[in-house]
């Protein structure tokens, strides 16, 4: 279940990344915001234990499901007034993940989805991923499919510089020690697309 971004290679540096992840709480507002979910009955698709504590402290009722490997959401028709998916979830530009997030969303659900956005010090880190490309221009599947894009600046903020140091030598190797080399503060700009859309496009 995606609380993070990826998974770092133990559950120590998973822990650290968790702990340092948007401690300003720019997510869920963004999400509240753009939703709202606050008081309504949410499909958090894909999210971890984190994600679905971060919604419920807002107000969402909150059901998290994974969806099976024909990508079909195991939840009724109009069950949902927001579907909120992190990171993992519509990779495939396939139509299909669209028309099963229409049919369990009601009439005016929002679908709000979470990916990395880039041109920040943690793409620096990750290397070439495609969120960082087409996903976000007006040409690219999410925009051409009825979603509207919200860019959220967070930051991975950690408690000294020399926990940094260690988490990103730990694990990201050279590039960590690259990018560490021009940090004056222990923490690294992380940027966050939001795409959002109301069920059907409109």
């Amino acid at each position: 279940m995606a609380d993070l971004p990826f998974e770092p290679a133990n559950s120590e540096l998973a822990g650290r990344l968790l702990g340092s992840l948007d401690v300003e709480g720019k997510i869920p507002r963004a999400l509240e915001a753009l939703g709202p979910v606050g008081g309504r009955d949410v499909i958090l698709l894909g999210g971890g234990s984190a994600r679905a504590r971060q919604l419920e402290e807002i107000g969402a009722r909150v059901t998290s499901v994974v969806d099976d490997r024909a990508g079909q959401i195991r939840r009724p028709d109009d069950s949902a007034d927001a579907l909120v998916s992190y990171w993992s979830g519509f990779r495939s530009s396939s139509p299909g993940e669209l028309d099963e997030a229409d049919r369990v969303l009601r009439h005016a659900g929002r679908l709000l989805v979470v990916h990395d956005y880039g041109r920040d010090d943690v793409s620096r880190l990750r290397g070439d991923l495609p969120e960082y490309g087409s996903w976000s221009r007006r040409n690219g599947w999410f925009l051409k499919n009825g979603f509207r894009i919200r860019v959220v600046h967070c930051f991975w903020t950690f408690e000294s510089m020399e926990v940094a140091a260690t988490f990103l030598v730990e694990v990201f190797g050279a590039a960590g020690a690259t990018v560490l080399a021009t940090l004056k503060r222990p923490r690294l700009s992380y940027n966050l697309a939001v795409y959002h859309r109301t069920r059907g496009g409109g």
